[in-house]
């Protein structure tokens, strides 16, 4: 496949005989909301959260057992796992499915969500922030703690971080499909708990819209600086996981974000996002006419 050129305004046309037809990149590009995606009602953040919930139901099992699943159980123990049954949380993300898992004697009491507890409130930003990739093993365990609150032993919560450090390190570098037409890069700012100091962190995700119009999300990051070197490393992990070629590649204006892609992806397009072009350009429209303006712009 030829390369791609650029048109004078700097940013990469699709010639004739491309894969994607620039209708098809509109339609696609028409239904990306932003960050919204991850969080909203039907974002992924709850898949992620259910996911998380059960890994950590599941280690808390264990530790009230004594031995993990799949190992020989201790001799004096006379108590044994009887299988899972289904409970329904409501979250700030809609209804949230997980699977409680259960003992025979029935002295198992989960907690994290506990027996007839309904509801799972207020976490979102730290079960986000868990599964972006920079977040060391202790800023996991102090989420955890916060989750839990003060009532749970030490060794409780170094069980169930060593769970979920499994659950995420999978989600992390699961296989990625080969091309996407459209990977939209994006940053979501949260408050994060850091040393006992709430402070604001950006979390880069990537966003990607497969070849059957399905919105995946990549992968998520966390970084104090941004600039050339940590795009590049984001755009050889995505190469490294399977993605052999993505059509269009949306951003804002980041620093060093073009040079990244064309050293990794050559033949990608890099398109800034019209949305934040918008945005940028209404500082420079007086307010009394910025209605008028962003209805023509429509």
């Amino acid at each position: 496949m030829k390369k791609r050129g650029k048109n004078r305004g700097g940013s990469k046309r699709i010639p004739n005989g491309s894969r994607i037809s620039p209708r098809v990149l509109d339609e696609l590009m028409a239904d990306y909301q932003g960050p919204a995606d991850l969080i909203g009602p039907n974002g992924l953040l709850r898949e992620l959260m259910a996911a998380l919930i059960n890994r950590a139901m599941g280690a808390e099992l264990d530790h009230h057992l004594g031995y993990g699943s799949g190992e020989t159980p201790p001799e004096e123990e006379g108590n044994r796992r009887n299988g899972k049954r289904s409970k329904k949380l409501r979250t700030k993300q809609g209804e949230l499915q997980i699977d409680v898992p259960r003992d025979r004697d029935g002295s198992f009491e989960p907690q994290i969500v506990p027996k007839h507890q309904r509801h799972f409130d207020g976490f979102d930003e730290q079960i986000i922030a868990m599964y972006a990739r920079g977040m060391s093993v202790r800023d996991i365990r102090s989420h955890l703690e916060e989750i839990y609150g003060v009532d749970v032993s030490a060794s409780l919560i170094s069980e169930v971080t060593d769970a979920v450090m499994d659950e995420l390190r999978m989600w992390q570098c699961r296989p990625l499909d080969s091309v996407y037409p459209i990977v939209y890069l994006d940053a979501l700012v949260t408050k994060i708990r850091d040393k006992g100091v709430v402070a604001n962190k950006s979390i880069n995700l990537a966003l990607g819209v497969t070849t059957e119009g399905e919105k995946r999300v990549l992968g998520m990051w966390v970084q104090e600086t941004e600039g050339a070197r940590f795009w590049t490393a984001i755009m050889t992990e995505l190469r490294h996981r399977g993605v052999e070629d993505i059509l269009v590649m949306c951003a804002d204006g980041l620093k060093g974000m073009p040079e990244s892609v064309e050293a990794v992806l050559p033949q990608t397009i890099f398109q800034t996002c019209i949305i934040h072009l918008i945005l940028s350009s209404m500082r420079f429209v007086p307010w009394k006419d910025r209605r008028a303006v962003c209805a023509n712009l429509r």
